[in-house]
Order: structure tokens, then C-alpha cells, then sequence
């Protein structure tokens, strides 16, 4: 067996107990190689209880920058033992597992092709403290401290670290830097080192490190909104709570100390919806944070948003379904339920971001393409972006950059006698103009209704009336083609007749995938779609190429049904590259897929050249 040996490369795997105190230890552990100036890109993978299960934390180090999860564990840092044998099983050949070794365990516990590192961590954390919890909690400090001294990490960077964290608790930081040290001495004076190396490098620059949900809370602030309205579930309810946080910072009147903001958490999902769709027809900016099994439950309101095309803005944190499905999971896996949300011929706006910086400008455009096209706009997230940190570049605004309030009519235009039809198509984009409660005492008033209406709003049962109201809103949803974030493409080194299309958080594995794929001669063009509706280019990229490659994070590879559904498509061109175990997607995974369908292309067309 040959023991691992990388610098700035590699993978750490720490598998704890929800509910013991390890999810801060293990940030500051990642964190701590961040300050040294070498990328990282952690996961917290969790249960959906509160204390007791199973949860770990992958650590992907990597100069290179990839923000992908890459498949493998280079060291397991093996603390609990209800997974000991599957955590195990995990570490690739020549790895290491750093474990409490304060308990004996039989030699089948452990691989000849694995390098064991064993540490008296609950001897050594029972002989310093008295208090039961500040066992465990500072247990999982002296294991930070062990590593760093294992893998060359500066002690000083993660005692700044635990300064900033407790600065308001003064008697915390010693102690914790106590504790660190207690894992450095002990590593220092009984480890044996190892392959696994930090080194300092500047590969961070400016670049800042957040999670989605921070990010589109940040951005609906930045995007005007005002009114939030929520029920918590899971991977969302942080996105509603940094909202909050953001708007006591930014969106307090500083001379009365008053909120210019309203916040509601509703009793339910339906409620939520109903409020922010309440608030949108009243000329607020407003929005709901939700996931699968909130979207479901809005289905009627969202629907009357709609057809009575009013402003709604709906950020959804995918998770695991069907159902209740895996609430601590990601997948893409509401693609068609938002996109076609509701009963009835509907359509609707989805946004499509790949990290925390689009989540920011996304959920900020949202707010304006609500307005602008009064109907309700997705954002679809999962929570892979949502809850995980990632470093991403920093947020940037335009000042001088207005709110696209989109074709409302004033009271003055009123006055002068401008004719108001509230589903009315004045110039041709399919976009009515709308008025606000209380613009004018007595005119540019009309019904909300949820049935169908004349361009009048009058209320009409007429089929000419209903079918001219659809093909407008059919109409209005080809307008919004060229509004919504434009498809990103990249083309291969060399020309290829293969293409690949992906979305959202494929991205930060797919851009990896592409250079494993070139290493190995196999070049392809690629596409990452930001938005629905797609606009003709995405169409045209389908049929420039002989076969595309797909990826998704679900079973039934809904973003190429709409594709082939929108678009008429052979579905035969499209070749479907699904991942949906719960787990992030991999950059291996993608790469071994696409490797083998194109190779087996290639001896397919040699083999028909052969015989003809």
C-alpha cells in the first residue's frame, strides 16, 4: 500500500453525530485552510432530525479552485461509530482515517490498504474537563488541533478564527485556543506525519465565501422587496431568516427606528403564498420562500397570480421528493412542477442560478421581471447552493440602476383620458397595463378575478374573449425570452459533434468534468441554460450537434422534457446524464458517463464505416 500524497488536493470526510457540537469545529477547520489562501468547498450532509443521527462534513481542497464535489475521501475523520464500517469502506486506496482510538477496536475494524491514525481524543478531553458538554464540545476542538498540526495548517490562522467567533465571549476563546492547542501538542509529540499537506498559496483573492440562501435573501433586499411571507421547511427557512436579518440592517428607518419592510411567517404555505400574492397586486415587491412540498400546497394561488397576472416572486430551495421525500437532500427535482405549475395551460418564468453570486442577481432580477411581466417568477436554488458555503466573486450593484416597475399607468394618464383595459395588449408584447389601489378616486378601477374577463376585466364566458386572453398570455411569455438571463456557451477546443446542456448547481462539477473530458481527447461544446422559457439559440444548439448530453439532478430528466416539449425535439438527439442519490453531483460522474457514451459512438460509427 502506498500511502496518499498531495498538497493543496484532497478530500477530508468528517463523520459525526448530529446534535454534538461538530458542525462549528469542522467549519472552523475549513475555514482555516480558506485563510491560508488555498480554495476549499465543503458540504454538511445532515439529517432531517434535530439531535442523534448521523451527519457529515466533505472538505474538498483544492488550489485549482473546483467548487464540485469530486467523489472519494482522501482522510475520514471517523467519529462516529454507528457509521464506522461504511465510513470506512469510503476512504480511496491508500487514504487515512484519523479516529478516537481512547476505546480498542478489533482489527476487522480496519483496511490493510488504509493508514490508521489513532488519538486518545475522549482520554485526553475527560482528563481536562468536568462538565459533560464541555467534553464533547471541546473533543471535537483538540481533533481540529490534531489536524493541523498533521496537515501544516498555522495555528495562529485558526486562533484569529476563534477569536472573531467568540469576540463577545472572552472566556470562550481561551479556552477554545486551550483546546486546539491540547490536539497540537498531542499530534506533534505522538503522530507519525503524513502525505496530506496545506501549504499557503494566493489562490482566494477577493473572492468571498457564503451560501445561496444568504445570497437571494441579500439580493431581494438589494431588489426592493418589502414584504416577505414564509412557512418554514427545509432546505429554505435560513433564506427567510437572513431576509430579516438584512432588512433590521438595511431596511429600518434610522430617524423613527419603524421597519420599512413587513415580515410573516403564516400558519401555513397556502397562507404564506396568498399574503405575498395579496401584496403584489398592491404594488409591493414581494416574495415567498419555499421548496418541493410548499409548491405543491401554492398550486391555487399561483395560479391565480397568473391568470389575474400579478406580481409573485417564488424562490424554491429543491430538496429530495416526491413527497416529504429527503428534506436534507438536493436534487433539480421541481423543474417541471414550477415550469408548468397549477391547473390548467399555464406557464411559468423559471430562473436558473448555479451559485451564490446568480442567486444574488437572480432573485434581484426576479423582483423586476415579476413587475415587468406581472406574473409570477421562479427562482429555482437547491440546497446544494442554498445551505452550503462556497467561495463565489464578490456581490457587485449599480447604484443609478432603477426598479422596473413595468407598464403601470398613472393618475395623471388617467386624467387625460388614456384608455385603461387591464388585459389589454396595447403594443403587441402581450404585457397589459395595470393601476394601483388608490392611483386615481375614480377611474383605472377594475375586478381581480381568478375567471376568464374581456381585455375590460369584465367578466366573460365569450370563447373569443377567453381564447384572446390565452394567445396573450402566450404572448407575453415570448416576451419574456428576451428578458430573462441568456444561455451561457462554451465551445470545445476542438470541433466537436457532441454537445452537453446543464443547469444550476451542475455547473460548479460540470466545468471540472470538461477538463477531465479534454485530458482524455474528448471534446464537446456546452450550453448552461439560465432561464425558462429558452430562447431559439438553445434550440438551434440541439440541432447543430449530433447527440447532447443532458446532466440533471433527477430521475426523470425533467429540464430535457421541456426541451423536447417546447421545442418539438428528437428526443433521440438528447441523451439523458441523471444523478439523483441525494448527494451533489460529481465531476467524475459526469466525466465516466459522457466518456462512455462518446467512445461508444465512436466504435459504432467506425464499425458502420466497416460495413458499408
Amino acid at each position: 500500500m502506498t500511502p496518499i500524497t498531495a498538497t493543496n488536493d484532497f478530500v477530508i470526510k468528517f463523520a459525526n453525530v448530529n446534535g454534538s457540537g461538530s458542525a462549528s469545529a469542522n467549519e472552523l477547520f475549513a475555514k482555516s485552510i480558506l485563510r491560508m489562501g488555498v480554495p476549499v468547498s465543503p458540504r454538511n450532509i445532515f439529517p432531517s432530525n434535530i439531535q442523534g443521527l448521523p451527519t457529515w462534513y466533505v472538505v474538498r481542497v483544492t488550489e485549482e479552485g473546483w467548487l464540485g464535489r469530486r467523489g472519494g475521501v482522501d482522510m475520514m475523520v471517523a467519529m462516529n461509530p454507528q457509521t464506522w464500517e461504511a465510513d470506512v469502506k469510503e476512504i480511496e486506496s491508500g487514504g487515512y482515517l484519523f479516529y478516537d482510538n481512547s476505546k480498542p477496536l478489533p482489527r476487522s475494524a480496519f483496511r490493510e490498504d488504509v493508514t490508521t491514525i489513532g488519538m486518545p481524543l475522549t482520554h485526553i478531553s475527560n482528563a481536562t474537563y468536568d462538565d459533560p458538554r464541555q467534553r464533547q464540545l471541546f473533543k471535537n476542538i483538540i481533533y481540529v488541533g490534531a489536524l493541523s498540526q498533521l496537515l501544516g495548517i498555522d495555528a495562529e490562522v485558526i486562533e484569529t478564527l476563534i477569536s472573531q467567533q467568540f469576540k463577545s465571549k472572552a472566556k470562550l476563546i481561551d479556552a477554545n485556543v486551550h483546546a486546539l492547542h491540547l490536539g497540537r501538542d498531542h499530534a506533534r509529540e505522538h503522530l507519525d506525519p503524513i502525505g496530506l499537506r496545506v501549504q499557503k498559496a494566493d489562490k482566494v483573492g477577493d473572492k468571498i465565501f457564503v451560501d445561496g440562501n444568504t445570497a437571494a435573501a441579500l439580493g431581494c433586499v438589494y431588489g426592493g422587496a418589502t414584504v416577505c411571507a414564509w412557512y418554514p421547511i427545509t432546505p429554505s427557512s435560513s433564506l427567510a431568516e437572513a431576509f430579516q436579518s438584512w432588512c433590521q440592517k438595511y431596511r429600518v428607518d434610522p430617524d423613527t427606528g419603524k421597519n420599512r419592510y413587513a415580515m410573516i411567517q403564516a400558519e401555513d404555505e397556502i397562507a404564506s403564498i396568498g399574503i405575498v400574492t395579496g401584496a403584489g397586486w398592491n404594488g409591493a415587491r414581494a416574495f415567498t420562500t419555499t421548496s418541493g412540498p410548499g409548491v405543491s400546497l401554492m398550486n391555487e394561488f399561483i395560479g391565480l397570480a397568473y391568470f389575474a397576472e400579478i406580481p409573485v416572486t417564488i424562490i424554491d430551495v429543491q430538496r429530495g421528493g416526491p413527497s416529504t421525500g429527503m428534506p436534507t437532500r438536493t436534487q433539480q427535482s421541481d423543474i417541471l412542477a414550477a415550469a408548468y405549475c397549477s391547473h390548467g395551460d399555464t406557464k411559468h418564468i423559471l430562473l436558473l442560478p448555479e451559485g451564490p453570486t446568480e442567486c444574488f442577481e437572480f432573485s434581484a432580477q426576479a423582483l423586476d421581471l415579476a413587475d415587468r411581466l406581472q406574473t409570477p417568477i421562479f427562482v429555482m436554488s437547491d440546497l446544494d447552493i442554498g445551505m452550503n458555503q462556497r467561495l463565489c466573486e464578490p456581490f457587485t450593484w449599480d447604484e443609478a440602476r432603477d426598479y422596473d416597475r413595468g407598464k403601470v399607468m398613472t393618475a395623471e394618464e388617467l386624467e387625460a383620458g388614456r384608455d385603461f383595459g387591464r388585459y389589454k395588449d396595447v403594443d403587441g408584447d402581450g404585457i397589459p397595463y395595470r393601476t394601483l389601489p388608490g392611483t386615481h378616486p375614480s377611474k383605472g378601477s377594475y375586478f381581480t378575478r381568478g375567471t376568464s374577463r374581456d381585455p375590460y376585466a369584465r367578466y366573460s364566458e365569450r370563447g373569443p374573449d377567453y381564447t384572446y386572453n390565452m394567445e396573450r398570455l402566450l404572448q407575453k411569455f415570448d416576451t419574456a425570452k428576451a428578458l430573462v438571463p441568456q444561455p451561457i456557451m462554451r465551445t470545445g477546443q476542438k470541433t466537436a459533434s457532441f454537445g452537453a446542456i446543464y443547469y444550476g448547481s451542475t455547473n460548479a462539477a460540470m466545468e471540472e468534468a470538461i477538463t477531465v473530458l479534454e485530458a482524455q481527447d474528448l471534446h464537446l461544446d456546452t450550453l448552461r441554460v439560465r432561464a425558462f422559457p429558452f430562447p431559439e439559440s438553445v434550440r438551434q444548439f440541439v440541432l447543430l450537434h449530433e447527440r447532447v448530453f443532458l446532466i440533471e439532478q433527477n430521475r426523470d430528466a425533467q429540464l430535457r422534457s421541456l426541451l423536447i416539449n417546447e421545442f418539438d425535439l428528437d428526443p433521440a438527439r438528447i441523451v439523458k446524464i441523471l444523478h439523483y442519490d441525494g448527494t451533489p453531483i460529481t465531476a467524475r460522474f459526469i466525466a465516466r458517463s459522457i466518456a462512455e457514451h462518446m467512445r461508444g459512438a465512436c466504435v459504432s460509427a467506425q464499425a458502420s464505416e466497416r460495413v458499408a
